[in-house]
């Protein structure tokens, strides 16, 4: 089953002898379950790929499925209110609220609906996560693999359709990236979660299941 599917992408940036071509006709499907690493050098467009799949940004043209939905057919109130709810991000740096402590930034987007939290997945992420100990305690009192940790974690709570990483590993020491990737693994393997990461390791994009390699703006 797809969960996510892109037609024909393409994203510009400014005009005439300026106009730089990021994403040029980019098409793809993603299957529920999988994980799917895109590869790429600085500049070949993974991110801007990454952020047009989760909605954090508008193509020039071509269209977004998730879970069936056409994304940019909604206007930006009603995407931002899909996007928490169906696509989880975590990003190289962590984007944890510094003043809530570690459950309170796991239950973030629940919080931010007005809905219960899931006091049974919200037990499974932390332990899963190997989070049970520091649940009060704040970002600045944890480490940089913990708080990526915690961002996983917020990614995961509202079990989204897709979760997308964007250099999860990216701003970690070896120790630590070895253990962000064994969870998403993890999560994908045991929990069924699909997960579409980006990096610029090929290292780390052979753990995933499928690799799609990004040159100049055009999937080779």
């Amino acid at each position: 089953m797809e969960i996510v599917k892109v037609e024909n992408l393409t994203k510009k940036y400014g005009n005439g002898e300026n106009e730089v071509i990021a994403l040029n006709n980019v098409s793809l499907t993603v299957e529920k379950g999988e994980f799917v690493a895109i590869i790429g050098s600085s500049g070949s467009g993974k991110s801007t790929l990454l952020h047009l799949i989760g909605g954090v940004d508008r193509p020039t043209s071509g269209k977004v499925f998730v879970d069936g939905k056409d994304i940019y057919q909604l206007n930006d109130d009603k995407l931002a209110i899909f996007r928490r709810q169906n696509i989880g991000i975590i990003y190289q740096f962590y984007n944890l609220m510094p003043i809530l402590n570690v459950k309170e930034n796991i239950t973030l987007p629940c919080d931010l609906d007005g809905k219960e939290v899931d006091q049974e997945r919200l037990n499974l992420l932390i332990s899963t996560l190997g989070l049970k100990d520091r649940i009060t305690h704040l970002p600045n009192e944890l480490s940089g693999g913990q708080q990526q940790r915690v961002a996983i974690g917020r990614s995961l709570i509202n079990n989204p359709a897709v979760v997308l990483a964007d250099e999860p590993t990216g701003n970690l020491d070896s120790k630590s990236s070895n253990e962000i990737i064994a969870l998403l693994k993890k999560s994908n393997k045991e929990l069924g979660q699909t997960i579409i990461m980006i990096t610029h390791n090929p290292e780390i994009a052979k753990e995933a299941d499928r690799i799609i390699k990004i040159e100049d703006g055009k999937i080779v």
